[in-house]
Order: structure tokens, then sequence, then C-alpha cells
């Protein structure tokens, strides 16, 4: 292949490197706001998630029973134990960990129960080509600008045409397409980003396609062709 024939083929990756496509519909009018969050039953199969909040009781000790919050780590943090990991565990096993914890240094077979006194039901996530993706909690109003910037933006590999929402609306798993370069451009607009929220940011394929082109050329041929 000569090594015009290369470049023609980089530039032609770059001119269609980000375009509209996929089987999510785009602006949607049936995407709208997601149910109401539902009360979750603390029973043993409910794993605890970041920013969920429990009520640890230990019987004769009120300076250690409060109410928990964890953290973004997976954590809480109590007095004497200091940080306890508790994402992934059910209620009682995290009564166990506690207990178990206590018995070691300072308590005698303590009595430890934990409650789960609310779900988690202020966090959006953010996946697909962007610089950091993870849960973030959502603590206002956000639109799906802003949430891209939480999570560090686009990387360079992403497709800003094709950014998917996936939320629950009427019982069902619901997903909307956004056109991320019109937002930014006022040409569409910035839809509201609801707790719950799984925002998708597309991988351009065709633009790893032309990284790995440029990267197999020689140096010296590129500026040959220049």
């Amino acid at each position: 292949m000569s090594r015009a024939l290369i470049i023609g083929l980089a530039l032609l990756l770059a001119a269609c490197a980000s375009s509209r496509g996929g089987s999510i519909p785009y602006d949607s009018t049936a995407f709208g706001a997601p149910d109401a969050p539902k009360i979750v039953s603390a029973d043993d199969s409910y794993k605890l998630a970041p920013l969920d909040t429990v009520t640890v009781t230990v019987f004769q000790v009120p300076d250690l029973s409060h109410d928990y919050v964890v953290d973004q780590s997976g954590r809480l943090t109590m007095p004497l134990l200091g940080n306890v990991s508790a994402v992934g565990l059910t209620t009682a096993e995290l009564g166990n960990t506690i207990a178990k914890g206590l018995d070691a240094k300072y308590l005698r077979n303590p009595n430890v129960t934990v409650e789960l006194k609310s779900s988690v039901s202020r966090v959006f996530t953010v996946d697909g080509s962007v610089r950091a993706p993870g849960v973030y909690e959502l603590n206002s109003s956000m639109s799906l600008v802003q949430a891209i910037a939480v999570a560090k933006g686009t990387d360079d590999l992403s497709n800003p045409r094709r950014v998917a929402i996936f939320r629950m609306i009427s019982g069902r798993r619901s997903a909307a397409a956004f056109d991320l370069t019109s937002i930014r451009r006022g040409e569409a607009p910035d839809p509201t980003i609801y707790a719950g929220d799984t925002i998708v940011v597309d991988g351009s394929g065709v633009k790893a396609a032309q990284r790995n082109l440029l990267q197999s050329l020689p140096l010296a041929s590129i500026f040959l062709a220049l």
C-alpha cells in the first residue's frame, strides 16, 4: 500500500470518526422522568451499596449505636473500629463483621444488629468512553453535559454523537440516545439526569482504527508524503 493511499485512508477515517447511529432512538418523546424509587426490603438478600444508610445498634452501648452512611469507597466509619468495609455485604454480614471487630479488642460477645435505613437513591453511573467512569452522587439538578463533566469528560476514542441514557420508566428499562456534540453547540436541549440513571458514552471504533493506522506509519513516511 502506497504512502499516499495510507494517508488518504487516515484522512477518510478522520472525516467519519463521529456520527450518529445504533439501535437506540434519538430524541425520544417517551423518554421522561424515571419511576419513583421503591422502598428496599432489608432482608438477607440485599447487598449494601455506596451511599446507603444503615442503623447500627450495639446492645447497651449507646455511644456506638447510630446511623452510618456507606461512603463512595464502600466503607463506613465507626468509633473504636474506624473504617469498616460494607459494600457487597448484607446487613447480617455487616453486623457480624462489626461484632467480630469489637469482640477482638473492646467488648466481649457484643450483640450487634444492623438495619437498612435508606437505600441508595441519589446516584448516577457514567460508563463507556469517559476519562473517569464510575458511580457519582447526584446532589442537585444536573444535565447530561454536567454529568459527563463530573466523569472528567469524554476520552480520545469516544464518539460524543452517540451517548445513551438508561433508566426505569413504567417498570421497564428504557433508553434514549443523545448527540452530545449538538447539545454542546446549542442545537439540541441538554436532558436532565435523574438518580438511578446510567449514562454510556459510545467508543468510536473508527477512531481506534485511525489511531492504529497512524501509529503503524513510519515517521519518515509521513514527512515524505507531506
